[in-house]
């Protein structure tokens, strides 16, 4: 899956909750309260952001590893396999989890 197939997955999601919209250009992402919680990443991958408990259950579950991006680890995201974006009341379930973990996130302030 490349990236643009990816934005068109988090639109479709987006679509679902009344004022979520996909922000950014060359990274799309989510975020809430100013906190990203769903991006694709250059190479196509939706990963999407959970506690850390559900985020160890899911990468072991799907056999990931870590997400990075620059370098850096990204703390509670998980790379969704395309099975699993494929299968869409399963991809609708996840993403309502992640959801919900990032609206109990603390708000962060924006920067505009």
């Amino acid at each position: 899956m490349d990236r643009d197939e990816t934005r068109t997955v988090l639109e479709r999601l987006a679509a679902a909750v009344p004022g979520l919209q996909v922000k950014g250009k060359a990274m799309p992402y989510l975020a809430v309260n100013g906190n990203m919680f769903a991006f694709a990443d250059p190479e196509g991958a939706l990963c999407l952001r959970f506690s850390e408990a559900e985020r160890a259950q899911l990468a072991a579950e799907f056999g990931t590893g870590p997400v990075e991006q620059y370098g850096a680890v990204m703390r509670g995201y998980v790379a969704l396999p395309e099975a699993v974006i494929a299968d869409t009341a399963r991809l609708q379930a996840l993403f309502a989890a992640c959801l919900d973990h990032a609206r109990q996130l603390k708000p962060k302030p924006t920067k505009r």
